[in-house]
């Protein structure tokens, strides 16, 4: 990745598509246009069922078999794609025009110097530079030329000269001691997620002797220089065992100063904010513990600060209150504290602040005081009356500081606290959220035991419309970044929103002073020509779920009029709301009214099959028939680009992207739907939809499709929907539950073999991964439901879609995969591919199969950038757009 934003995540999903039938302009296939795999039966059989698999062969990477099938699907892929060539390089400039190909970074300082990254016109991969610093005082970045270098510059990496040789090229992150002098970094040149250390003197630029290859990403060297900490993984490639290697002594003789043997847990090493203890990590999806040794004995035995607990999340920082400058103060001393998060008695994250002169460790989860805590309602483990509460229930409480009284979803995401101020970051109202307040006022009410009294953080709307447009549209992603020194006398954090390009801050805690130290400039980019809105789906089951639209002004007149008619109600509401201030914890204050933002319904699963059958008998002869589902649609409404993820408690929040107005000038309408599974509106959100309740996921993503579909604000057959991992399951999982309510489908590096995976624990990621989907293995119930659903072996033929659809009707497909990938592997978009391309089964499907990748796809900026402006042609080809 370079240090552009047109690769972050958002650009991944907003450039993908699909083929549509009628209306589109790529080439339908037979099945005898297809590579032929052959069927080789294979039985699974757990749980008193067996399935019958025919393409489970396709396991053998060695095989011949596998690699001829592989070039031949590639070979197919270069020929379906090749009308489109000119399109996709049409698309590559204009994503090219967005970006300054030569440019740089806004240095940050680490101790003694500044340090920033560059990129060069031309050369797929960015450098790491670094100046000094002017002195112990010097907290004003300097002004980087990205045309010039600065007194001083040094490049410590440049990773096109160490990717040279290299099909694929990756830094798996890079750690510096103290004073500088020595680097510790990894790299990974296949796309396995398998990194080969390396200890670099800066002083001389060359690396020690001693190699440490095939471990985690990550780890560690202490600030003096003299250890390095990183984590061995075990046959199932699971970060399993910290190790010690003292520099500059053969890697033979390192030794082993951790393991953890519970196979759902994965284990991470790194030093503490503060650089007085080296802390170990170990984490299942459910359970963390954190085990600390002290800096200064590093050949010591690690100590967990607190005792795992079974369904018991924590992390811990430590820091100070000095009394140095506080009034007051002087009575009480410097107070060490440490900052605990967790959720052993609030589902959604509680912070504790713990006065560590009251007693040694080992400390208690729940101990100290209170800060923060987050909303119980509809948490699988909240008592039963908040339980019972639906997740967008305002909630209160006492100990909370002013600005969380009232919002819903309430979720507690982390402290920080530096010399001068403390920091505070949290979701609420399905939107992240930070917050600051001084570190003098918080030394205060820590005494008195009052609530703490933050203030929210956002960028001040005068300075650009962009920026009220999506604080109003409550569309944007802001976090704290950029800030790893203490000592530091103010906060950096980013801000952006699906027509905001990312901005840097910094605040100034005790003076307000916000200074942009950088807006991304995008050339050709006019923000004021698009707009954004965020709507609320009444789903099946009655919950309400959020989907964020964006869209270029002018080019959806439906979506125009809902967006002033909502802006409209909310400046009445804004008016209502001055004459009657006060109602704390009223809708209002939660966000969910009516008047503040826009909901409709979607309609029921059985009144679109319904219409499908009658499309289909009005229809004369079969080669109508298969594609009657059109007639439903209304020609003149926009495409619509919607995608979705719901997993993990991973939230999907709205970022700008650099592919993305290529699509909107096009008159796409892009969708980003928040679904359950994910994490948008707190752990409740999270619990929906995962294990056995994970088909929410599918269905929420389905009934947003159809609502907005319902609206005439998009059509139908010009809808393309993507996702990748875990939402290519989800992508899977919508072709065959509502295939009519799409043109195209793009799945990336699909998980669409679930059960196949999830019942083989010797596979990477297994174990672990049972906490989120379920263990089939020995629960029977998650057997049945996850057969129920996983994608590959719930492949329909036409016949069978037909009678339960009421049409033939199937997404064309665009699948993408890495012959390299750890976290999914190739075998099942592979098996899924030929499963599709069955005659009887009547799908157009087409792979891109990387060689030399990863489960991120290929490495180096310009390589990514063709391979989403190809993504985006195909997409705008499934909707009939070629130039």
């Amino acid at each position: 990745m370079s240090n552009d934003d047109a690769m972050n995540s958002g650009d991944a999903m907003a450039s993908n598509g699909g083929e549509s039938t009628q209306r589109g302009s790529l080439p339908a296939a037979t099945a005898a246009g297809y590579p032929q795999a052959r069927r080789e039966p294979s039985r699974r059989e757990a749980q008193g069922d067996v399935f019958v698999d025919p393409y489970e062969w396709m396991r053998d990477k060695s095989s011949p078999d596998v690699t001829r099938y592989v070039t031949e699907q590639n070979e197919l892929f270069a020929r379906r794609m090749a009308p489109y060539r000119d399109l996709t390089k049409t698309l590559t400039g204009e994503l090219r025009g967005r970006v300054h190909e030569t440019d740089m970074s806004v240095p940050v300082r680490v101790h003694g110097y500044w340090y920033f990254g560059r990129t060069h016109e031309g050369e797929q991969y960015g450098m790491s530079c670094r100046v000094p610093v002017q002195g112990d005082d010097d907290w004003t970045a300097p002004h980087v030329d990205p045309d010039a270098p600065l007194p001083g510059e040094e490049v410590i990496f440049d990773s096109n000269k160490e990717a040279q040789g290299h099909d694929f090229f990756r830094v798996g992150g890079m750690d510096l001691s103290r004073d500088g002098r020595w680097m510790l970094y990894g790299v990974d040149v296949h796309g396995d997620e398998r990194y080969d250390l390396r200890i670099r003197d800066l002083v001389t630029g060359q690396d020690l002797p001693e190699h440490i290859d095939g471990v985690a990403s990550g780890g560690m060297i202490t600030p003096d220089g003299q250890w390095v900490f990183y984590t061995k993984v075990d046959e199932a490639w699971r970060p399993y065992s910290v190790w010690r290697h003292r520099v500059g002594t053969p890697v033979s003789e390192d030794q082993e100063a951790w393991r953890e043997n519970d196979e759902r847990f994965w284990v991470g090493v790194g030093m503490s904010f503060d650089e007085t203890r080296i802390v170990i990590e170990t984490d299942s999806k459910t359970t963390t513990e954190v085990l600390l040794l002290p800096v200064d004995d590093p050949t010591g035995a690690f100590v967990p600060f607190i005792p795992r607990r079974q369904d018991v999340e924590y992390d811990v920082s430590f820091a100070s209150f000095e009394a140095e400058g506080v009034a007051g103060a002087e009575d009480a001393g410097t107070i060490p504290v440490a900052l605990v998060i967790h959720n052993v008695t609030n589902p959604n994250f509680e912070i504790d602040v713990i006065d560590m002169r009251s007693h040694k460790p080992p400390y208690a989860l729940g101990e100290g005081q209170v800060i923060a805590v987050g909303s119980p309602a509809g948490c699988e483990k909240a008592d039963a009356s908040q339980r019972a509460l639906p997740v967008d229930t305002p909630f209160t409480d006492p100990r909370n500081p002013a600005i969380l009284q009232g919002l819903f979803g309430l979720r507690i995401d982390g402290i920080g606290m530096y010399r001068h101020f403390v920091t505070l970051e949290y979701r609420a109202d399905g939107m992240p959220h930070i917050a600051v307040m001084k570190k003098s006022a918080a030394r205060r009410a820590f005494l008195d035991g009052k609530p703490w009294e933050f203030a929210s953080v956002l960028p001040d709307a005068a300075d650009s419309a962009a920026d009220a447009s999506a604080c109003e549209t409550k569309l944007y992603n802001i976090g704290f970044v950029e800030n790893p020194s203490y000592e530091a006398p103010s906060v950096r954090y980013s801000f952006m929103s699906f027509t905001t390009p990312v901005q840097l801050h910094q605040l100034d805690v005790l003076t307000g002073v916000d200074t942009v130290l950088r807006k991304r400039e995008v050339p050709t980019y006019d923000a004021s020509a698009y707009r954004e809105m965020r709507v609320w789906v009444r789903a099946r089951d009655g919950q309400n779920v959020p989907v964020s639209l964006v869209w270029r002004r002018g080019m959806a007149p439906a979506l125009d009029a809902a967006a002033d008619d909502v802006q409209a109600r909310r400046a009445a509401g804004a008016a209502s709301t001055q004459e009657s201030a006060g109602s704390a914890g009223s809708a209002g204050s939660a966000g969910i009214a009516p008047a503040d933002e826009l909901h409709i319904a979607a309609p029921s699963v059985e009144s679109m099959i319904e219409a499908n059958r009658a499309a289909c008998a009005s229809a004369a002869g079969d080669a109508q028939a298969a594609d009657a589902w059109l007639s439903q649609d209304d020609p003149q409404a926009p495409a619509m680009f919607i995608t979705g993820y719901g997993a993990y408690g991973i939230s999907s929040d709205p970022g700008f992207s650099v592919a993305r107005p290529s699509l909107l000038d096009r008159g796409v309408v892009y969708a980003l739907a928040h679904v359950r599974g994910g994490g948008e509106m707190g752990r409740a959100w999270y619990e929906q939809g995962r294990r056995d309740h994970k088909i929410a996921t599918f269905t929420d993503f389905i009934d947003v499709t159809a609502a907005l579909q319902a609206q005439g604000w998009v059509a139908r057959s010009r809808t393309v929907a993507c996702g990748g991992s875990a939402g290519g399951l989800l992508m899977g999982a919508i072709a065959n539950m509502a295939p009519y309510l799409y043109a195209g489908i793009e799945a990336d590096v699909p998980f669409v073999d679930a059960l196949t995976s999830m019942l083989d624990p010797d596979l990477p990621l297994t174990v672990t991964e049972w906490d989120e989907w379920g263990d089939p293995v020995h629960n029977p119930a998650i057997y049945r439901y996850m057969k129920s659903y996983s994608p590959y072996e719930n492949t329909m033929t036409a016949a069978e879609r037909n009678a339960r659809y009421g049409t033939t009707h199937f997404p064309h497909m665009f699948i993408t995969t890495s012959m390299n990938d750890t976290r999914v592997l190739y075998v099942e978009p592979l098996k899924w591919m030929a499963r599709l391309q069955e005659g009887a089964v009547g799908a157009d499907a087409i792979a891109r199969i990387e060689i030399e990748a990863g489960h991120g796809g290929g490495s180096g900026r310009y390589h990514q950038w063709e391979q989403v402006s190809e993504e985006n042609a195909w997409t705008l080809a499934t909707i009939g757009i070629t130039r």
